[in-house]
């Protein structure tokens, strides 16, 4: 009784992933989550998704097909939050390879299948950027979802797509999706967070730390990204919804043009095509930025001045939750230094702490 659940995006897709199998099954038989590692350059300074010669210790599924044990590693620069996630969550974590373009992603699936022969297929995107046209102006990070998108449209077995959490990617407004979004499949709770409690106390993705504060009933406006893009923390966050796969395909002319591409600098093209951009071009972009900037150091006095400058900002702007990854970047600090800074605030203030957000204290 294998399940399989394709993660859209990668990075908090999966958690997402892990979250739903064990909130629709239990313990009963932990799915496989097919997914990219792409944490960003929060967690990997080097541009773009990893490929199987990224790590060692990979272990072989099908012939294009690796799975991520706890044991395996990614081979520096490079980071992955996978391995980690793998040694921590009973789910099996199997890497999508995008450097071969769709047909690449559509012929691991077609492996997989044949494999598992799974009793069921879920494409899962969180936040909905999956639903987008492509050309609207808030749209950032499309490439992913839209290769995952154009691959499960290809394979003859049927496959169901899901969306959790409308909007809380910051992406593409919840009035926006809302007319494409189908029947309700689940509506998250706090029982149904438990199963990754664990992994929000570390894990980077914002939208999945926000998916699961509003099934924990956290409500509100919050502020995320280096940009400080507001996402409003609804009764609508905690729900997931089924999507027409084929309809959405329609609507994604991203996807529609990555059916053919055999290679992921093929897929950028189009991107920036159909899009403005690529989303590895806008990486690209920071990582040579960031290589540029001294390493501040954390020191606790200085860093929660800094902080509190921040959050007085924050609180004019009607904000009232930010994650650890926005004020990391707000108060320059690096990727590597997101977990000190989240345990010096946690110990100073705990009292503000909403897991797995921060709370913007309204003023005296």
């Amino acid at each position: 009784m294998t399940r399989l659940i394709v993660a859209a995006g990668g990075g908090g897709d999966a958690v997402a992933a892990a979250m739903l199998d064990a909130a629709l099954y239990g313990d009963e038989d932990p799915a496989v989550v097919l997914t990219y590692a792409w944490d960003r350059l929060l967690i990997d300074p080097v541009p773009g998704p990893r490929g199987p010669a990224n790590f060692t210790g990979l272990r072989p599924l099908t012939p294009t097909v690796r799975a991520v044990p706890g044991n395996a590693a990614p081979i520096a620069p490079a980071g992955s939050t996978l391995p980690r996630l793998a040694r921590e969550l009973p789910q099996t974590f199997a890497l999508i390879d995008p450097h071969h373009g769709a047909e690449g992603i559509t012929r691991q699936l077609e492996e997989l299948i044949a494999h598992l022969s799974p009793t069921s297929i879920d494409l899962l995107d969180v936040g909905g950027d999956i639903l987008a046209q492509g050309d609207e102006p808030t749209l950032r990070s499309p490439l992913a979802d839209a290769l995952t998108l154009a691959a499960c449209s290809q394979v003859l077995a049927p496959v169901r797509l899901l969306v959790a959490g409308p909007g809380l990617d910051g992406e593409l407004p919840t009035e926006q999706l809302r007319s494409y979004l189908g029947p309700v499949a689940l509506t998250l709770t706090p029982a149904h967070v438990e199963a990754i409690s664990g992994v929000l106390e570390w894990h980077p993705s914002e939208a999945t730390a926000m998916l699961a504060a509003t099934a924990r009933g956290v409500r509100g406006l919050c502020e995320v990204r280096d940009a400080g893009l507001p996402v409003p923390l609804t009764d609508e966050g905690p729900i997931i919804h089924e999507v027409d796969l084929d309809e959405a395909l329609s609507r994604n002319r991203l996807a529609q043009a990555l059916v053919m591409t055999t290679s992921l600098d093929e897929a950028e093209q189009h991107s920036r095509e159909i899009c403005g951009h690529s989303e590895i071009d806008y990486e690209r972009n920071k990582a040579s930025w960031l290589g540029t900037l001294p390493q501040q150091e954390l020191d606790p006095k200085t860093t929660l001045d800094q902080v509190a400058q921040f959050e007085a900002e924050a609180r004019s702007r009607g904000v009232t939750h930010t994650t650890f990854r926005r004020i990391t970047e707000a108060i320059g600090l690096s990727g590597a230094q997101r977990e000190p800074l989240r345990a010096l605030l946690i110990e100073s203030r705990p009292e503000q702490y909403a897991a797995p957000l921060w709370i913007i204290t309204p003023a005296d």
